[in-house]
């Protein structure tokens, strides 16, 4: 309906009448599947960066728990054991999807949902009547400026969401918060009964290692499969909304310990044990000028080679230099490839890129990304890492006119890595 609107109607017009139509449609689909949140302790993640891997650790810590729990996350959805790739290219589907998810969720007996809230899905209006338990706050730095049209209107999209708890008719509601972040406190001015904060001085200690991540509150050391700075900060965030519900740190401990690779987020691959040289390739979701700069600073004192584009055509055009200058500061070399130009040259998206990246000798362009992961594995010496970012667990290459390519990083990397010269 809205896409024949857009050819029929001005765009000014549309302007007005976007906000009351998306409305509509979410107090139709939270009337048709009979309000499922009410009967369910809803929590959202909200943030710039780490919503995913947050929903993930929340949800691993409440099945060890003892609860049935359903997930919705820009990685997956999850319904007790069963798991459904998200292969929406959006985080928060709307047109009914998040309340008949929640419906089959309560019907399938789960008494917990996790849910990731983006500033695009409150813009529409998707978060709007759920009856929200909790909210964790991650972060916030700058991205979707051109669609929001100002990083002031990013974040207030993000505190419409805390205003959702406050308005919830839940007891008791919680605002659990980054207060290392600048933006935090602004996500406490809202009255619910508790607004808990997390920051790196409730630890005593953590460590960095190339695997993991050690994390030492009091007498309790926990340590999480999972790497980088901004790990610990996510998994503080888990910890600290799952405490409050009241899970112990024994449990968390049980949970966190055995936590699986999650998708797409710094996940490593392995080159082959008969293969000449030994490397890793690491995919990760990365798209934004500060997220790309923890992924690389995650792997100090390694040769990096590193591959990237620039997530969304048409879009956040001025980080594109600056992700490449990111790139020559921190990588041996930088190989720029397609990623979902969308409708816009893919070329001149690269070239942008391309400007942020002073000594040209460090800089190849290579379109295919097969191809340019295949050529990032060639030549990163034995020992060496190759970081590919800007897609993670996305299923396609977005193309002009809504053509689109199934895709997956994962795979390719594992399938070129198998390529690998053997002893």
């Amino acid at each position: 309906m809205l896409t024949r609107l857009k050819k029929l109607v001005p765009k000014s017009v549309l302007e007005i009448i976007r906000p009351p139509y998306h409305l509509a449609l979410a107090y139709l689909a939270d009337l048709w599947y009979r309000h499922p949140s009410r009967e369910l302790v809803v929590i959202g993640v909200t943030g710039t960066k780490g919503k995913s891997t947050v929903t993930e650790l929340i949800t691993r810590i409440l099945e060890a728990d003892g609860h049935t729990v359903a997930s919705l996350s820009t990685i997956q959805f999850k319904i007790g054991d069963k798991t459904e790739r998200n292969l929406f290219k959006m985080t928060l589907p709307g047109r009914f999807f998040v309340q008949r998810f929640l419906r089959q969720a309560v019907t399938a007996g789960c008494t917990h949902a996790v849910v990731e809230i983006t500033s695009e899905g409150a813009k529409q209006f998707r978060h709007r009547f759920l009856e929200i338990d909790a909210l964790v706050f991650t972060n916030l730095t700058p991205e979707h400026i051109e669609s929001h049209g100002s990083f002031e209107n990013y974040k207030q999209a993000k505190l419409s969401i805390a205003d959702r708890v406050a308005h919830s008719d839940k007891k008791p509601r919680y605002l659990v918060v980054n207060a290392d972040d600048a933006h935090g406190v602004d996500f406490l001015n809202f009255p619910v009964e508790y607004k808990l904060t997390y920051s790196l001085k409730d630890l005593s200690l953590y460590t960095l290692h190339k695997d993991s991540v050690g994390l030492v509150f009091g007498d309790t050391t926990i340590r999480v499969p999972l790497v980088g700075l901004f790990n610990v900060y996510n998994i503080l965030a888990a910890i600290t909304l799952t405490r409050a519900l009241g899970s112990s740190f024994v449990t968390i401990d049980k949970a966190l310990r055995a936590l699986p690779p999650i998708a797409g987020r710094v996940e490593q691959f392995a080159s082959p044990k008969q293969a000449l040289k030994q490397i890793t390739a690491v995919v990760d979701y990365a798209h934004t000028p500060d997220s790309l700069e923890k992924l690389y600073q995650a792997f100090p004192n390694v040769p990096k080679v590193c591959v990237l584009g620039n997530t969304g055509g048409g879009r956040d055009t001025w980080k594109r230099p600056e992700m490449g200058a990111l790139a020559e500061r921190y990588c041996d070399h930088v190989i720029l490839t397609n990623e979902d130009p969308y409708d816009e040259n893919p070329h001149q998206i690269v070239e942008q890129m391309a400007k942020g990246i002073e000594h040209k000798e460090k800089l190849e362009i290579i379109m295919d990304r097969r191809l340019a992961v295949r050529k990032a594995l060639a030549v990163v010496p034995s020992g060496g890492y190759v970081l590919i970012s800007g897609k993670g667990t996305d299923p396609y290459i977005m193309g002009p006119n809504g053509t689109k390519q199934v895709w997956s990083d994962a795979q390719v990397v594992q399938e070129e890595l198998l390529k690998l010269p053997t002893k």
